[in-house]
């Protein structure tokens, strides 16, 4: 056994208003907002979609009234819900994500961005290439202000800071670019930003759009703010980032040969895969991954799992999505999900996976080219019977942590 840690759930700041006021009065790297503010702006304040536990309906308003105390009515400012390449929400979802008094001071002014929409302006390209096509309120704004949330993220190292600007308010020919560009390389994975390009080439177009201030969340997995950030967008974000792996990273002293991964918290849908995807960080090539998730809720991951079912490779499949050739039936899906598609194929090239789940049967769980075990004990049984000898690692809560294999 090389590791069985489990990474407790840290609990949620008694008052959240209290802590993003505390926030944005202690901004890092910047002025405060009040200071950045001058009237006459244009102001387009940027927040996550319904997918994230963001308490924007807290941070919005308090955001509103240093605006207005800096000489900017909220007439003048304008709302957009930065959903990259997520659905568009209705204005009732959005008046949920805003709250009431948010919602009935930006009405007029308040949008989901659309990343297809022909008025989306190109305003340049990344030093690497990657083109920078965003929303118009963005592009024409004088002050651009973010609200997200910092957690681990599988490639981008983690969310927050500029993924609010790419993908959140980019189009989607541009998020397509640099999404199927990077998602492979070798350093675009969690915990990693110093030469993740991936990362990096977010921060370039966060830095060409001129987004100059953000205030990240770090939460819990019952939704609860555990401490807000905020100040220049790559600053506040390098300090959320390392508090969030304070909180989340479990070190290993070697690759193991077996993982054991349990989906929980983060059991329902899509979000089920990310134990999977951390527990391959962390197992050598050619040795087996447990990933132990219940599948209750199933409906959004059998497009994928009819993807999987194709005898492409990850390879071809990717070299496809660079060309645009995205399969009709993902086509309604953000870039995020179809790029599972190609992690997803990579692992039973990589690994042998043991699916344990109730939810999907056994010829399911077989069309993504992995094993299929009803129970956890028959996994172990079925792992141990080829490899009697292992050095194991046991992630009780997969969906939480980040493996650091150090050498």
């Amino acid at each position: 056994m090389i590791s069985d840690q489990d990474k407790p759930s840290i609990p949620g700041v008694s008052d959240p208003l209290q802590e993003i006021k505390h926030a944005l009065d202690h901004p890092i790297g910047a002025p405060k907002i009040e200071e950045l503010a001058r009237p006459g702006m244009e102001v387009a304040l940027l927040f996550d979609d319904l997918q994230r536990p963001t308490p924007v309906h807290l941070a919005l308003p308090e955001i509103l009234n240093r605006l207005n105390r800096a000489g900017i009515p909220d007439g003048r400012i304008t709302g957009i819900c930065a959903l990259g390449t997520h659905p568009i929400p209705s204005m009732e979802q959005l008046k949920k994500k805003v709250g009431e008094e948010a919602f009935s001071r930006l009405q007029e002014h308040l949008f989901a961005h659309d990343p297809h929409a022909s008025d989306n302006v190109i305003i340049g390209k990344t030093h690497r290439g990657t083109l920078v096509e965003i929303n118009r309120h963005v592009a024409f704004a004088d002050l651009i202000i973010g609200v997200g949330e910092c957690m681990p993220h599988p490639v981008a190292g983690f969310g927050g800071g500029c993924k609010i600007i790419m993908p959140g308010v980019c189009s989607y020919r541009s998020v397509a670019d640099h999404h199927f560009t990077w998602m492979r390389h070798r350093n675009s994975k969690v915990n990693v930003m110093d030469g993740n390009s991936f990362y990096e080439e977010i921060v370039d177009a966060g830095t060409l759009s001129r987004l100059s201030f953000k205030l990240d969340f770090i939460i819990n997995d019952k939704k609860e703010v555990i401490r807000a950030f905020a100040g220049n967008p790559i600053a506040e974000h390098r300090e959320a980032s390392h508090y969030a792996a304070s909180l989340y990273l479990i070190p290993l002293p070697k690759m193991a040969d077996v993982t054991i991964a349990s989906a929980f918290p983060l059991e329902v849908g899509v979000q089920a895969t990310k134990a999977l995807v951390m527990a391959g960080f962390c197992t050598r090539s050619g040795g087996t991954i447990i990933w132990v998730a219940p599948q209750k809720e199933a409906g959004p991951i059998m497009p994928l799992i009819k993807e999987m079912g194709s005898s492409e490779s990850a390879g071809d499949f990717h070299r496809r999505l660079i060309l645009g050739e995205i399969p009709e039936h993902l086509r309604s899906f953000g870039i995020s999900y179809i790029m599972q598609v190609v992690f997803f194929k990579e692992l039973p090239e990589k690994f042998n996976v043991v699916h344990v789940t109730e939810g999907l049967s056994p010829e399911q769980v077989r069309m993504m080219k992995f094993s299929y075990s009803p129970n956890i004990q028959e996994a172990i049984n079925q792992v141990s019977k080829k490899m009697p000898k292992a050095d194991v690692a046991v992630f009780p809560s997969g969906g939480n942590i980040i493996p650091e294999v150090r050498y």
